[in-house]
């Protein structure tokens, strides 16, 4: 029975890749932080009672920045693939809290990958990269494009980023990052502007909201559905080497196109509840970032198959059940 450990376990991408390798069969290990209340709830259904018969999900409490408590982790669990995806993952935030950012984003990630050399076990690493490296590089964007980042979080990132290839051909770690373009979905985080979007259509339609306040209108981004996300995580390191590899839908759309697609999903006008407030505009924005999948579809035979469009749909919904 293969392992793996994902740092991350209980965001969005962390649930939906810990579904998938519980369905392939693996044993699954996830770090999760101390907190007094639980903060567990998009891996709940998935959780097994560790008192019982062949449990495949363990839990372990750690920090990504305790360089001690992940080396001794990583010996005890001896995985046979790593998953990176903890993160302080949210662009503005990482305005107001940079320091903190680049230590668990940038450190976060040396230290890991310090971990996986120190125990001198034979392991996997994905690393989660950003489309946010590319910046204010025009679309397409590619592997070869030019990173160019435009905040604290994807400064912190391309370090990481850059690491991670270092530690590839200084050490011979297998060692991967997957730049993965905007993904969203229902358990999306209610910060981020497609989940603020959703909930509030939902909110709005059950007469709960009355005005959605937002920050840049005109951003393109390339939005794909997380849950298909993850599955190129998982074809990365079945390969026999390690690479880099950007994961996207190759289709673009502006912020106020995804708040009309939404609303329009509950049959309300957009242009009636949506306010641009000038405190949510970062400093320095990104304008426009649509990936090229092209590598991904070739090597590793995969390809978004839920278009923005469905995806609003789809998280509207589930935000109006």
């Amino acid at each position: 029975m293969k392992k793996a450990f994902i740092t991350g376990i209980t965001g969005q991408d962390g649930s939906y890749l810990a579904e998938l390798l519980l369905e392939k069969g693996y044993e699954v290990h996830g770090l999760i932080r101390r907190s007094s209340t639980f903060n567990t709830s998009r891996i709940d259904h998935l959780f097994q009672d560790p008192h019982e018969e062949n449990v495949r999900l363990h839990l372990h409490y750690g920090d990504m920045t305790d360089a001690a408590g992940m080396t001794n982790l990583i010996r005890e669990i001896e995985p046979n693939e790593i998953y990176n995806l903890a993160a302080q993952s949210h662009v503005m935030v990482s305005f107001s809290m940079p320091t903190y950012t680049a230590n668990v984003d940038a450190v976060g990630t040396i230290t890991l990958l310090e971990a996986i050399r120190a125990s001198r076990i034979k392991t996997k690493f994905y690393q989660a990269s950003t489309s946010e490296l590319f910046g204010s590089t025009p679309p397409p964007q590619n592997e070869l494009s030019r990173f160019s980042p435009r905040s604290p979080y994807a400064a912190a990132k391309l370090y990481a980023y850059w690491t991670t290839v270092n530690y590839r051909e200084a050490y011979g770690i297998h060692a991967t990052n997957g730049i993965l373009f905007n993904h969203e979905s229902p358990r999306r985080g209610e910060t981020f502007v497609t989940r603020k979007i959703s909930k509030a259509v939902a909110a709005i339609k059950n007469g709960d909201q009355q005005k959605l306040y937002l920050g840049n209108l005109d951003a393109i981004r390339d939005w794909g559905y997380a849950k298909e996300y993850v599955e190129s995580m998982w074809l990365m390191l079945q390969q026999d080497s390690p690479d880099d590899f950007v994961v996207a839908t190759g289709v673009g759309a502006s912020v106020s196109d995804f708040c009309q697609h939404a609303f329009n999903v509950v049959g309300l006008d957009w242009e009636d509840f949506v306010i641009q407030d000038p405190r949510y505009v970062r400093p320095t924005e990104v304008d426009k970032l649509i990936g090229d999948p092209s590598k991904v579809n070739k090597v590793l035979g995969w390809k978004a198959e839920t278009n923005w469009e469905m995806l609003a749909k789809i998280m509207v919904e589930a935000d109006l059940k």
